[in-house]
């Protein structure tokens, strides 16, 4: 990894501890094997769920779009990342509260792949989900525990469960995705339950995880002790609604994940939260974090030519081509260059 590089790793991660005033904290940068950094944004879409996977080998993964009343602030939240392309598309379970916003994703990006259980469901919003999928020729995946969309080295994406086909409950047919990223790694399980937690303990795979997005919004009958033991978090996120019918996340489990001492962080609270890793810390942000420390200069970005202007200039672009940061070390990570006239 060349000194820039390094440099410009160094000042992404500060900018953020700065502003979170949490990190993890190694003494090592990994290898230049991978330059970029690993980017999960759990995306508010109230009482559903929707995980955002910037790869470090340039690849994006969705996870769920949240429920229909969610659909448009999943697809401008993409938006303003400036991607136009998704390359996994992981369909966790048929229940509206996951898939409600995938048809406006599927028809507002390229989507190179698309992956299942082997699980359908009779209702109008599942219907609707692969009729968006057949207009765009796509073809489905279905997935089982140890199937591997990405096996290299220092960067693994595959998948725990589910482990049969035979289940009671759709929520146990849910795909439960993992990432190992050099000496970091997360699990984002759906809304699986207690019987598919299991049997992803007896199938031998790797539990271990720094984070957790865990099962069914903080459910009682998900994030058992016997699964958490395996998983042992540092920080447990759940995806949840603000005072939701359901009463997530349920007081059982989160005294389960008070007991083991991991950090929560909750949607209904903070809103968006982003975790970056560079293989060997994390730190992350929130939208509250975001809006408490909100700084003065704000920067907008030209999609098409890659070019970074100060709000003021002159030669803003048209506002389907903008992308907005909040600094421009933010905007180099990302492949932006300064405009020569208005940022010196």
């Amino acid at each position: 990894m060349n000194k820039n590089r390094i440099g410009i790793l160094f000042l992404v991660l500060a900018f953020l501890i700065i502003t979170t005033s949490c990190n993890v904290v190694t003494d090592t940068i990994p290898s230049e094997d991978y330059e970029n950094l690993l980017k999960i944004h759990f995306i508010d879409v109230g009482q559903g769920d929707s995980t955002l996977i910037q790869l470090p080998n340039g690849e994006v993964s969705l996870i769920d779009g949240g429920p229909g009343s969610a659909q448009d602030k999943v697809v401008k939240y993409i938006e303003v990342l400036g991607i136009e392309e998704i390359d996994h598309l992981i369909v966790t379970h048929p229940h509206e509260d996951h898939i409600g916003g995938l048809p406006q994703i599927v028809e507002n990006f390229k989507i190179k792949k698309v992956y299942m259980p082997n699980k359908t469901a009779n209702t109008v919003v599942f219907e609707e989900l692969l009729l968006a999928i057949k207009k765009q020729n796509l073809n489905i995946d279905i997935v089982k525990a140890g199937d591997y969309l990405i096996d290299e080295e220092q960067l693994k994406f595959y998948f725990l469960a589910p482990n049969r086909d035979d289940y009671d409950a759709t929520n146990d047919f849910s795909i439960v995705s993992k990432i190992d990223f050099f000496d970091n790694s997360l699990i984002v399980a759906g809304d699986a339950e207690k019987n598919s937690e299991m049997d992803m303990i007896d199938s031998g795979l790797d539990l271990k995880a720094d984070l957790l997005r865990v099962g069914h919004h903080g459910g009682r009958t998900s994030t058992n002790d016997d699964f958490l033991e395996k998983v042992n978090p540092k920080y447990s996120i759940i995806s949840v609604g603000r005072e939701n019918a359901y009463g997530h996340p349920h007081r059982e489990t989160l005294e389960r994940l008070n007991k083991i001492g991991t950090k929560i962080l909750r949607t209904d609270r903070l809103g968006d939260i982003v975790f970056i890793s560079d293989g060997q810390r994390w730190v992350y942000e929130t939208e509250i974090a975001r809006k408490e420390n909100a700084v003065a200069i704000m920067y907008i970005g030209n999609k098409n030519t890659k070019v970074l202007h100060s709000i003021e200039c002159n030669s803003l672009p048209i506002e389907e081509n903008r992308i907005f940061f909040t600094s421009i070390v933010e905007a180099e990570n990302m492949g932006y260059r300064p405009h020569k006239n208005c940022i010196k």
